[in-house]
């Protein structure tokens, strides 16, 4: 009889090892809180037995990952190797933080490189106007897609009915009283963003901040992440920031689009 061919689907649930999913899980929920956390704390945000969790953190803390005395655990420093590591290895850090420099530097004010990551974005790069910032958005820091303008700009390569169906699936909190959180009036606000190239929030992710944004696509057309600009309400208006910050952002982002994989 002929050996039938695995399915991809099989490949994969037999190629999965759950004992690196667990360590990466627990990893993760050393984010919940500041400061050392007990086993217990730590198996029960990881949802796992505390007999895993305690191998999983010695394995952890012989990797150099996890310290600890027994009782309490914390992350090392080396746990930055592995955000290093992407940080190295990103092509689109690569190539579009020398954009992010130029634009900053033109306008005076700092620039943010965001991708999606499921329902939320994740800044991966900046520019300012000197290499020293004071302020604004961290390597790292994550928010809602739905209500940034760099989440807006990249949800925009959805087509309506895929858009609808993740807005209506999304977790969609408030944070600011001028959050949207609609899904209709969400899908209205994206599509409308996408025929213009451009997303503009205000005062939506943080109660004083407005932003623009414009997505970045690779050589053939798709979208892999976004570039934006922002300031205080105070500050800045929102139509300067059409007319100053928005056509260095679109330059940014087309000069770079060939470069792109």
């Amino acid at each position: 009889m002929p050996k039938l061919k695995r399915s991809e689907s099989d490949e994969r649930a037999t190629d999965f090892v759950e004992a690196l999913d667990r360590g990466l899980r627990l990893l993760q929920c050393f984010g919940t809180t500041a400061g050392p956390m007990t086993l217990s704390d730590l198996a029960r945000a990881a949802d796992l037995p505390r007999a895993t969790a305690r191998r999983m953190l010695f394995t952890l803390q012989r990797g150099g990952y996890v310290s600890g005395d027994g009782k309490l655990f914390s992350l090392t420093p080396h746990v930055l190797t592995l955000a290093a590591s992407y940080l190295r290895s990103s092509q689109i850090i690569a190539v579009l933080q020398p954009v992010l420099d130029r634009i900053a530097t033109a306008a005076q004010e700092i620039s943010s490189l965001a991708v999606l990551d499921g329902d939320d974005v994740v800044f991966i790069a900046r520019g300012g106007p000197t290499r020293v910032f004071s302020g604004g958005l961290e390597i790292g820091y994550r928010l809602p897609a739905f209500c940034t303008s760099v989440g807006r700009a990249m949800l925009g390569q959805f087509g309506d009915t895929d858009l609808a169906a993740r807005l209506n699936a999304m977790k969609r909190e408030a944070l600011t009283p001028q959050t949207v959180t609609d899904p209709k009036v969400l899908l209205a606000r994206i599509t409308a963003d996408r025929a213009q190239g451009y997303s503009l929030v205000d005062r939506e992710a943080e109660p004083h901040f407005r932003s623009i944004s414009v997505p970045v696509r690779r050589y053939d057309g798709v979208i892999v992440a976004a570039i934006n600009m922002g300031a205080h309400v105070d500050r800045v208006p929102a139509q300067e920031l059409i007319d100053r910050f928005l056509p260095l952002l679109r330059e940014g982002a087309e000069a770079v689009r060939s470069q792109l994989l």
